[in-house]
């Protein structure tokens, strides 16, 4: 483990913390993209574990911070492990962000209707809502995550 790889997994967990609140209108829905975006720069520029242990710390801290949901455990940790894989897997930041999109928008989703929601908050959530709300979230989050790694590269802080 490098101190260097420690040190950026503790700065984008508290980005995505710090970032978590803020939203972007779209429509009648709200794109809360922080956390994807953390999970595409994490799952590019520190690889698949990292991304997933970023993900998982992030949730715990909003859900400590009353800033999130136990809806934040799949969502975030299937993206960041499939953005991670597909980066791992392509070298191209367009496929890990589409892994971040498919793992949380349908994935997570998935995860969090199904077994999340009822199993451990005791409710019934609408499967198309929650797909719809995560992707909604997730393409804004991965879309603003290549655009940041487009300028990385160009600034010279980040080589793929």
């Amino acid at each position: 483990m490098k101190t260097r790889d420690v040190a950026r997994a503790v700065i984008l967990v508290a980005i995505a913390v710090a970032l978590s609140p803020i939203f972007i209108p779209v429509g009648i829905a709200k794109c809360f993209p922080a956390q994807h975006m953390v999970n595409v720069l994490a799952a590019v520029m520190l690889g698949p574990v990292y991304a997933v242990a970023i993900a998982a710390a992030s949730a715990v801290i909003r859900n400590i911070l009353g800033l999130g949901t136990l809806l934040a455990f799949p969502g975030g940790m299937i993206g960041a492990l499939l953005a991670g894989l597909a980066y791992l897997s392509f070298r191209n930041i367009y496929i890990a962000g589409l892994g971040e999109v498919i793992g949380t928008g349908l994935l997570g989703a998935l995860v969090s209707a199904w077994i999340v929601a009822p199993a451990l908050m005791g409710k019934t959530m609408a499967l198309t809502t929650l797909i719809v709300a995560f992707s909604v979230s997730t393409l804004g989050g991965s879309v603003i995550a290549i655009v940041a790694l487009h300028l990385l590269r160009k600034a010279g802080i980040w080589k793929p």
